[in-house]
């Protein structure tokens, strides 16, 4: 079993995607179920809503997975194996205020040392402990820090909640980012000291460096007009030796190994995003484009792709041709002209050729030259800048009463 633990705290990022998706390859290739944890045991800091959000990103991007669980549901089970903890004195009650343990981490600060716990209620009677009414956190006893593992509210700290959980659910492989490597030796702590044998294996992935913040949240690039495939695509082929450049991840099933990714943080580059981006466009089918664009005409799947050149995401490929089929009203330099061809191309019959409707417009308004083609060009597809109409005509010809309007 495999798991994906996402904090409902915040917006899901590129980095948790990443991991995500790591987790859904390789469950895959060793035939493993992956289950997603949603780690929600810090009540105060929870946002409504963002675990709903979480499995709405996984499904954008086809992470499939057997269950769900919310690590506040376990919550008897951390307090039971705490309980057994205290019996068998490998945990004991820490009495300690927030004033005294302050009061210790500036001594370590002074003394230019890491903080540690001083041990102090770890040598405490039992016939003492009974007399105190004092409220108390559960710590485990460790020959290098005795930690907390229950707060004074008898809800789990992150580190051992995630030990019990792994032990509950039978979790073979953990897959998640470098900055949880000390986290690895006290959650390991924890289960030897439960009496749990099996070995977790550890994969450690270095962040992606270089993310500025309205890149970071993979919300925001769908909005932005990336496509969940593209972006699935970049974040694999980042520190990681690919058969070719685009591919999807079930191809990426076929020949990942996680072991070979790179120990150096990656670098984020938006441009080679886009690129992908674009590529994904390309090979993508006319009429699925066309329905994300709000459509459902083949024609306007293809009429897209010819502003591939131009654009390279979606929400750039929708406001072009939103543009396209907005009113317009005038024709800088050629206003009068623009008035011109608009009323008749009102009046024109259908043509399936844009050269039979050129033909016509220039025997029924005696222009030609830029008096002609600026103002259609406008007319035809907003742009100022030259454009092969006689391209783009046979993708618009159906729609010529809605643009011209």
């Amino acid at each position: 079993m495999l798991r994906f633990a996402p904090s409902p705290t915040h917006d899901m990022n590129i980095d948790d995607l990443r991991i995500a998706i790591y987790n859904y390859i390789v469950s895959k290739q060793l035939k493993e179920d992956l289950t997603i944890r949603i780690e929600d045991i810090e009540k105060e800091k929870n946002i409504d809503g963002k675990d709903k959000e979480i499995l709405e990103i996984l499904s954008l991007f086809s992470i499939d997975y057997i269950s769900v669980v919310h690590q506040s549901d376990s919550l008897k089970y951390h307090q039971k194996m705490a309980m057994q903890l205290l019996t068998q004195k490998k945990a004991f009650s820490c009495f300690c205020g927030d004033t005294k343990l302050q009061e210790l981490k500036d001594e370590a600060k002074a003394a230019n040392k890491p903080y540690s716990y001083d041990g102090f209620c770890e040598t405490l009677s039992d016939e003492t402990i009974l007399e105190v009414n004092s409220p108390f956190t559960v710590r485990i006893k460790n020959k290098d820090d005795a930690f907390i593992i229950l707060n004074h509210d008898k809800t789990p700290t992150y580190n051992y909640a995630c030990a019990v959980d792994d032990m509950l659910m039978d979790i073979s492989i953990v897959i998640r980012d470098e900055k949880h490597l000390l986290d690895t030796t006290k959650q390991i702590h924890v289960r030897d000291s439960l009496n749990y044998t099996k070995e977790i294996k550890y994969v450690h992935l270095p962040s992606i460096s270089n993310i500025q913040d309205n890149h970071n949240s993979v919300k925001s690039l769908i909005d932005e007009g990336f496509l969940p495939s593209a972006i699935a695509n970049y974040l694999v082929l980042l520190g990681n030796e690919t058969k070719k450049e685009i591919f999807t991840l079930e191809e990426a099933i076929e020949w990942f190994d996680i072991d070979n990714l790179s120990s150096t943080p990656a670098s984020f580059d938006i441009d080679k995003l886009m690129i992908i981006n674009r590529k994904h466009l390309e090979i993508m089918d006319e009429m699925r484009l066309s329905k994300i664009l709000g459509f459902s005409d083949l024609d306007i799947g293809k009429l897209a792709k010819v502003y591939l050149n131009d654009f390279s995401t979606i929400k750039e490929l929708k406001n072009k041709i939103d543009l396209i089929f907005t009113s317009k009203t005038t024709c800088e330099g050629f206003e009068t002209e623009f008035t011109q061809i608009k009323k008749c191309l009102q009046k024109a019959p259908f043509f399936a050729k844009f050269d039979d409707l050129e033909e016509y417009l220039i025997k029924n308004t005696k222009l030609k030259g830029e008096s002609l083609s600026k103002p259609l060009t406008y007319i035809l597809t907003a742009s100022n800048s030259s454009v092969d109409i006689a391209l783009i005509y046979p993708f618009i010809k159906n729609y010529l009463g809605e643009i011209t309007r």
